[in-house]
């Protein structure tokens, strides 16, 4: 059995009533990614011929996350059973292989896991049950098995008996099943119970009285962890957070202070990097080889050169190429904007919508004014250009190669190569005029003292 012999069943239709939230429950989001994508990431790694996702009424933003997927709904929730049923119609034809069950609220099982489920689908199992042991089995369902490790059933903590409740080994509710079986179990399984829900857990004993093999995979309870909650949302992002950043240094990152590094789920690294305390990666980032990002930086869709030098308190917004060896400092913000190869900008600098060449320094102060209230426009910086401080270059402007720009300069109209723009008024001194003024508001300052006395 191939891995293109398998499917995903992603449970998606929760309510989440306890996010209080008007955004649906698996749209919410951990590391820049919401629950449902984590989801679907880990399905599609394992390579399945198709993907189907489970949404409730009034879900079109889930429906629309879920997309290129196939997307069913399950009108009412009737429990876990009636809503893998929804996905019959597109599995219909597929009826050999193994279909998998995840939910999208529980965004961090792994694909070893899920291969180690198919592995024992291979060996024989008709289902085999995704088991974890919780520091506090609470009231988990638990999971029966006999003296040679054979699943023989699932039993909900309000039915077990003392002994079963001391049984350690709970039940997730993921599931690998025989897709020849599937549905045929499915349509056997009934709602008397407490809630008159269909609950999928109860084809595992509908299996072993139609003497199919159900096994059990155990994975770790972190893998687990489901988000019903803000609090569970935020224990689940600490999670992620301190998994990824020990991924980062065994890669050959340094972190200074780990613990205030936050990274998005696409965070890319080359070895050698070296990131300073308090900086928040966002989605679409890498950092080149060698390269150094300062305290208090904020990085959102930019790729950053090898060599290249960011911050501290720099901003880095979407679309921001740094070439290697770039020097971006501090209080610092670029857009849209590519810098060339050496290129500097130290301190206090808007770049917007430009292009800067290769050594080209920007002095502090100097700002790209891209935007006339309607428009967006690029300004073109050429190589070894000198862009004095306090300068505004508005847009659409160019300055060439080895040009210098003087300080204080607003610059309207093109400047060529190598030429010195000024772009101020002329300076005027008035000789004696400061003492005439100084002594004036002197004595007004000393009158109105004087009232209020």
């Amino acid at each position: 059995m191939g891995k293109a012999e398998t499917a995903v069943v992603v449970l998606a239709a929760g309510k989440g009533t306890r996010m209080k939230s008007a955004r649906s429950k698996v749209l919410h989001q951990v590391a820049g990614r919401s629950l449902l994508g984590h989801v679907l990431d880990t399905a599609t790694a394992i390579g399945p011929e198709r993907i189907v996702v489970v949404v409730g009424p009034d879900m079109g933003d889930v429906e629309a996350a879920a997309a290129p997927h196939a997307v069913e709904q399950q009108p009412e929730q009737l429990g876990t059973a009636d809503a893998v049923k929804a996905a019959r119609a597109p599995l219909s034809d597929f009826n050999m292989g193994t279909v998998f069950v995840l939910y999208g609220d529980t965004p961090f099982i792994g694909v070893e896991t899920l291969e180690e489920m198919l592995a024992e689908r291979e060996r024989g199992a008709g289902i085999v049950v995704l088991g974890f042991r919780p520091d506090d089995p609470a009231a988990y369902g638990r999971l029966i098995t006999d003296d040679a490790g054979r699943l023989q059933r699932i039993v909900e903590f309000k039915d077990a008996s003392e002994a079963e409740r001391a049984v350690t080994l709970c039940n997730s509710g993921v599931l690998a099943i025989d897709a020849a079986v599937l549905f045929r179990l499915i349509d056997a399984v009934g709602n008397d119970n407490a809630k008159g829900e269909y609950y999928l857990t109860d084809i595992v004993g509908l299996a072993r009285a139609d003497n199919i093999d159900c096994s059990v995979v155990e994975a770790d309870a972190d893998e687990l962890q489901g988000v019903n909650s803000r609090a569970d949302l935020a224990e689940a992002e600490s999670f992620w957070q301190a998994r990824r950043r020990r991924q980062v240094m065994d890669d050959g990152v340094t972190l200074s202070d780990p613990s205030t590094v936050y990274f998005s789920h696409d965070t890319q690294f080359e070895p050698d990097v070296l990131v300073g305390p308090n900086v928040v990666f966002g989605p679409g980032v890498t950092v080149g080889q060698g390269a150094e990002i300062k305290a208090f930086c904020h990085l959102e869709g930019v790729k950053i050169g090898a060599a290249a030098a960011v911050g501290p308190f720099a901003r880095l917004r979407p679309g921001a190429v740094l070439e290697p060896g770039v020097k971006i400092g501090n209080f610092v913000e670029v857009k849209d904007a590519v810098l060339g190869e050496g290129a500097k900008a130290s301190h206090l600098s808007y770049i917007g919508d430009a292009e800067v060449g290769p050594e080209a320094n920007i002095g502090a102060g100097t700002i790209t004014c891209n935007y006339d209230g309607y428009f967006k426009h690029r300004t073109m910086i050429g190589a070894g250009a000198f862009i004095g401080s306090n300068t505004a270059l508005v847009a659409p402007v160019s300055v060439g190669e080895g040009a210098i720009v003087g300080a204080g300069s607003v610059i309207t109209v093109d400047v060529s190569k190598d030429a010195l723009a000024l772009g101020r008024g002329r300076q005027a001194n008035k000789e004696g005029r400061g003492g005439e003024i100084n002594a004036e508001l002197a004595a007004k300052k000393a009158q109105a003292k004087k009232g209020q006395n």
